[in-house]
């Protein structure tokens, strides 16, 4: 395998392949040499921005262009063709979150790729983040005792960035599979399942609908309860004022036994903090704590979380290895929202239907 991968692009009719840009250019392990979309717009705009040749089918890309990597950004019905195809062609893949619109369809890919012996991932960059890394060794050193209940909120912005992003097929249903907790809600439920080591064993689940111009809902709560006992309460939302700072309200926290964290990402900036409390000897002579973190001053998306993320993605192909994200996780954050989704139709508690 060479020392650079080549990497075609699939879809641009999302808000990230842009922002995905200046890590590919600045890993120095990847190099994008093809970008495909169906819309000719989209197209000609990408190609005049970073001179890279665009296909109108990604059929045609593949068949013309020899790619090691492919990063894919279709409306979650299409993924799975697209993936697989990949997959087919030991093609390594990267699906961006949920990766499709259902979990059969997230285990199709999964398979596809473990038959050919190509590497598949999808990009769940909180766990890339210094402050959840500190979140998550003080759960495991014992300082906050045994958790018991977890929190997280990720209200983004309202569904018109969507529609100025090129991105329209996010508000349908058939495309998408459904609303925030589809495209935000999967982010929290990773980074719990990584936090706590522990499976998501049981939900219960509310959507509220109050747009009337698109067939998913605004706003999903849920209420899960882990294998180890941990219960995490979720609210999710497309509903945030314009005038609310980036457009992003996001909040996560957790509560144990002897101690509690607290911590409110701040969405843009460098600047980060954590609140931590604990009555653990181990925490002894400051049981309170605020801990801030700066951030690399990293451009692209998610910062210096999506440039470590390339770049390791990059590494696992030429060296073998296997990804810290792999299609299991996938699979198994689909298989939650769906849980949460049969929970919220029939006003039930479900237990969560794994493969």
């Amino acid at each position: 395998m060479s020392e650079v991968l080549n990497v075609g692009i699939i879809g641009l009719g999302h808000l990230h392949p842009l922002t995905y840009m200046p890590h590919f250019i600045r890993c120095g392990k990847t190099n994008v040499v093809a970008a495909s979309d169906e819309k000719k717009q989209l197209r000609n705009n990408f190609s005049k921005q970073f001179a890279v040749k665009t296909y109108g089918d990604w059929r045609e890309l593949l068949v013309k262009e020899k790619i090691d990597l492919a990063y894919i950004f279709l409306p979650h019905c299409d993924c799975a063709e697209a993936a697989v195809a990949c997959a087919e062609k030991g093609i390594h893949v990267v699906v961006e979150k949920p990766v499709a619109n259902t979990s059969k369809n997230a285990r199709r890919i999964a398979e596809a790729c473990n038959k050919n012996n190509v590497l598949f991932s999808t990009p769940y960059l909180w766990r890339y983040h210094p402050v959840t890394r500190k979140m998550k060794e003080a759960i495991d050193s014992g300082i906050l005792g045994r958790i018991v209940g977890c929190e997280g909120r990720c209200a983004a912005g309202g569904l018109h960035r969507y529609i100025e992003g090129s991105s329209e097929w996010m508000l349908d249903k058939n495309k998408s599979g459904g609303g925030p907790m589809y495209n935000l809600g999967v982010h929290w439920i990773d980074l719990y399942r990584w936090l706590l080591n522990s499976e998501i064993t049981e939900v219960t689940g509310k959507n509220v609908h109050v747009n009337k111009a698109y067939n998913i809902e605004d706003n999903s709560f849920a209420i899960a309860t882990f294998e180890n006992g941990t219960t995490l309460a979720l609210d999710i939302s497309y509903t945030v004022p314009d005038s609310y700072p980036y457009g992003r309200d996001l909040y996560l926290g957790i509560r144990g036994t002897e101690g509690c964290i607290n911590f409110t990402p701040a969405f843009e900036g460098t600047k980060q903090s954590m609140m931590i409390c604990s009555n653990n000897v181990k925490f002894g002579g400051a049981p309170r704590q605020t801990i801030n973190f700066e951030l690399d001053n990293i451009p692209g998306y998610c910062g210096s979380l999506g440039l470590e993320y390339v770049n390791e993605i990059a590494c696992n192909i030429i060296n073998r290895t296997t990804p810290f994200i792999g299609g299991n996780d996938a699979v198994k954050v689909l298989e939650v929202v769906e849980g949460i989704y049969e929970a919220a139709s029939s006003g039930c508690s479900t237990t969560v239907k794994y493969s």
